[in-house]
């Protein structure tokens, strides 16, 4: 074993992890990389199939990137950021204000969207919220969370909408693992040890197509966002709560979702449609939206298929549904993976009510020592401008449909039950037969087993339970795409056996 990972196995703990089976083996180390390949100690290389846990946007070791570093080095790496402002984390606060407002309406569309629901049950929404204008810095997205939360909470107090703010979020939602943020998540495998520590949180369905029980389609070799039939019941299930907490007395002070896609969960897509319904209804409900594009934020849910104005950048999935948040929460690919850092945007109605006297202690006591740190917003601001070039742009669009292309050949496997793309994040999802839509079991270790195979042909990711995620860097080729989903191919075939339909 090499000495670096002894060295790990003598003194790390890793997170998610099962330390027993990590202690069984040896790992991989990996020491440098370069675009969309990773190479580890012994000088072998891999393809980063996962964007180094969703945070990658370019690739590793890009020039841009690491020029604003090294010029902000030249000048200074931190100061403080309470009772001090600095030039870095100042542009980049305005410039993340400029493309969370861009202006016009994207309008996803998938087969099936205009299904009709009962209008008459969704009350008229109010005006949309005032453009998100204000940042608050932390570190990563359970913080950016954290603040969004907290900031929710007491402006329903002040408003005077609620004496105990409450909040509703979704099955299977997972928004970090602070403890207000964990109290917003419904995963009992991360969060039941817990309980003890939380506040209560609501729950409501998901809208998970493929295990929807309201969903009378019968299994196909297709998304199933596309083969479904259903009357939008999830989106009944919203407005259901929205209205008993109403006739309660106590309306929520936010809904909080993953808009497009719900990552942990398991690369859970939402039909085109349902984030615009469900913040209709919140809205009708005067209550808040938070949005946690912690992983869907910066480009992830794919380029926008029509821009009609020159502001226009879609780097958002809820821009893709024409839903404006009052709060979004920005971490992972904030920094093009390089530095943790992280944001939580709002509006100046809710900045406003922590205005007061300084007798009156109106502050948001709340921070971060390395709040508005000046490396990370320098790496952020280069990134930022890297996502609004041209070059990025179309190599987005190339990766996506590249990926789309690619994986309609695992739907010729009995195991693979759903194939879900949003942009540029994707999940297959394994089952013991297609047909039944069975799960494996989680000791069964099927993602972890088939991730394993993948590793050995030079592909790197990690599961969700029996779902493999496929998330490349930007810069990815099409070639290394295709190398990608031929691991995945390969890696069920060895686990499962070569088997066609």
């Amino acid at each position: 074993m090499h000495q670096l990972a002894q060295l790990d196995h003598a003194y790390l703990w890793h997170p998610f992890t099962q330390m027993r089976d990590w202690l069984d083996r040896e790992p991989i180390v990996i020491v440098s990389g370069k675009g969309a390949i990773l190479r580890d100690v012994r000088g072998r290389e891999y393809l980063d199939g996962n964007s180094s846990i969703w945070t990658n946007l370019h690739g590793h070791n890009h020039p841009k990137v690491n020029g604003a570093i090294r010029q902000q080095l030249t000048k200074i790496a931190h100061s403080s950021a309470l009772g001090l402002a600095n030039e870095p984390a100042s542009l980049l606060a305005a410039e993340l204000v400029r493309v969370a407002n861009p202006g016009p309406v994207f309008l996803a569309t998938r087969e099936g969207e205009r299904n009709n629901l009962n209008t008459n049950s969704i009350p008229a929404a109010p005006p949309a919220p005032s453009p998100l204008s204000k940042v608050f810095f932390s570190d990563d997205g359970a913080t950016a969370m954290e603040v969004a939360l907290k900031l929710a909470y007491e402006f329903a107090r002040r408003a005077g909408r609620s004496k105990k703010p409450g909040f509703l979020s979704l099955a299977d939602a997972y928004h970090g693992d602070t403890v207000g943020a964990v109290s917003l998540g419904h995963i009992e495998l991360f969060h039941g040890a817990y309980a003890g520590l939380l506040f209560k949180s609501d729950r409501v369905m998901s809208p998970y197509c493929y295990r929807c029980p309201f969903n009378r389609a019968k299994p196909e070799r297709r998304d199933a966002r596309d083969a479904r039939r259903c009357n939008w019941e999830c989106v009944g299930k919203v407005e259901q709560k929205f209205a008993a907490q109403t006739r309660r007395g106590n309306p929520y002070a936010a809904m909080v979702v993953e808009p497009l896609v719900q990552g942990a969960a398991g690369m859970i897509p939402q039909p085109a449609g349902w984030l615009r319904r469900v913040a209709e209804i919140a809205r009708g409900h005067s209550a808040q939206l938070i949005a946690d594009e912690v992983l869907t934020g910066f480009g992830r849910t794919g380029v926008p298929s029509a821009v009609n104005h020159p502001r226009s950048t879609g780097l958002f999935a809820c821009q893709r549904e024409g839903v404006q948040p009052d709060f979004l929460a920005l971490a992972k690919g904030l920094t093009g993976g390089y530095l943790p850092m992280a944001a939580t945007l709002t509006t100046q109605a809710v900045f406003d009510v922590f205005l007061g006297e300084y007798g009156a202690f109106k502050t948001f006591f709340h921070g971060h020592s390395y709040t508005a740190n000046q490396l990370g917003a320098a790496a952020a601001l280069a990134s930022l401008e890297i996502l609004q070039s041209a070059a990025s742009v179309r190599a987005r669009q190339r990766v996506e449909q590249t990926m789309r292309e690619e994986l309609k050949t695992l739907w010729s496997l009995p195991n693979v039950g759903d194939i879900r793309q949003v942009g540029l994040i994707v999940g297959v999802e394994l089952v013991r037969d297609w047909r039944r839509r069975e799960p494996f079991e989680l000791r069964e270790r099927a993602g972890a087993r088939v991730c394993e195979a993948m590793a050995k042909r030079a592909v790197l990711t990690r599961p969700i339970g029996g779902v493999i995620v496929l998330m490349p860097p930007y810069c990815t080729t099409p070639a290394q795409v295709s190398q990608m989903v031929g691991a995945l191919r390969d890696g069920v075939d060895e686990v499962f056996g070569k088997r066609r339909l």
